[in-house]
């Protein structure tokens, strides 16, 4: 059995990044790392631009003007202002040429064609220069990084309308036991539902992982090594929920032994999620999370996702920490790393009830998880601890 520090490293040492990349609408390109710089092919703003609605004046060492017109934001003219002349001007229209500033409106008074400012204007006043935000020719995002949202709304202002990403891996998530089905049949006695791999599905999906195929299969070997073989045959990253474990009908680790798999790592020191699996064949990366709902979500928090995101390209595929003050007291039962479904609210964190590796009433409201190391053996309320956050 391993420690946590020792299995993250192995799990890194044993991912490289892809490097098939593909070239895709930019709309389709959420959780994607760029494979290559994206350049600006514009200047943003395009032109002198107006950021509020007001009057563009011909100089700034008077407070009467007149009026001779206005501009719309979407215009295509370009009158030319003079000393003592203003146009009226809206929030993003092209500010004239021989405009000196832009006066915002509840500081002007209106009398027929005259314009008078209740203050001297100053040069340049809110006026967005051209190429403000970026110029034409620089890079607008460096390869590697992660589009989001915002990312794509950045990258369509500049008239981007696709982008080159690393190719996301295949994903297969195979769930064993006999005591699973599917939500919505009755229960009989002695079942349970599976939830894990919808569970873990839209975990990916939150992500922008969408390659990703459902396996269940029941504790029967010949079954489980018949799936498992095709899985690891046809899909970049394999995810095994339960099974592998040692009890009677635990066929998953046989299995992978007469697959022939390059066990990595089996046990870790940590609470919950002792019994990870970890193991490579060929391109395949394979890991088999134990079977118990939020023990299997912890685990793929910290060490599946991170794996996946470098297989991807990420600049920075580990999930974001940092420190933060604790509100609550905990004192360790054992002696194992251990990883507890905490809420994150301002700069402190708390520690919500039921820990539990089977329960995930409390992992439905957590937004980090507290990493308590092995020779932490308690905190006390107002400590430093390290939370992991969660997507």
């Amino acid at each position: 059995m391993i420690h946590v520090e020792k299995a993250l490293q192995l799990v890194d040492n044993h991912l490289t990044k892809t490097e098939t990349y593909t070239t895709i609408p930019l709309a389709q390109a959420l959780g994607c790392a760029l494979a290559e710089d994206v350049i600006s092919p514009i200047h943003m703003p395009p032109f002198r631009q107006s950021a509020m609605d007001g009057y563009a004046l011909g100089s700034v060492a008077e407070t009467n003007f007149t009026l001779i017109g206005e501009v719309k934001a979407g215009d295509n003219a370009n009158p030319e202002l003079h000393a003592g002349e203003a146009i009226r001007i809206f929030t993003g229209a092209p500010v004239p040429t021989g405009a000196k500033a832009v006066m915002m409106q509840e500081k002007t008074e209106k009398k027929e064609n005259m314009l008078l400012l209740h203050e001297q204007a100053k040069p340049d006043a809110n006026i967005r220069p051209m190429g403000e935000q970026i110029k034409k020719g620089e890079v607008a995002l460096p390869k590697g990084t992660v589009i989001t949202a915002a990312a794509v709304g950045y990258l369509a202002t500049l008239g981007v309308i696709e982008v080159t990403v690393y190719q996301k891996p295949s994903i297969a998530i195979i769930a064993t036991g006999n005591e699973l089905i599917a939500p919505g049949q009755p229960l009989q006695h002695g079942q349970i539902y599976e939830s894990n791999s919808i569970m873990l599905s839209t975990a990916l999906a939150k992500t922008g992982f969408t390659h990703v195929d459902f396996f269940k299969i029941e504790d029967e070997y010949e079954t489980t090594l018949s799936v498992l073989d095709q899985a690891i045959t046809h899909y970049d990253v394999v995810v095994i929920s339960g099974g592998i474990s040692v009890g009677d009908y635990d066929f998953v680790g046989k299995a992978l032994r007469n697959l022939e798999v390059e066990e990595v790592f089996y046990k870790v020191k940590q609470k919950p999620g002792k019994p990870l699996y970890f193991a490579k064949k060929q391109n395949t990366t394979i890991f088999a999370l134990p079977g118990n709902p939020a023990s299997s979500l912890s685990c793929f928090y910290v060490y599946v996702l991170p794996a996946l995101h470098k297989i991807s390209g990420y600049s920075q595929p580990q999930l974001q920490r940092s420190t933060v003050a604790t509100n609550s007291a905990y004192t360790k039962k054992g002696e194992r790393a251990e990883f507890l479904k905490a809420l994150v609210t301002g700069d402190t964190v708390t520690l919500l009830d039921g820990q539990a590796s089977s329960m995930l009433s409390s992992f439905a409201l957590a937004n980090a998880l507290i990493y308590l190391p092995n020779d932490v053996k308690e905190i006390h309320i107002g400590d430093p601890v390290q939370v992991i956050y969660l997507p």
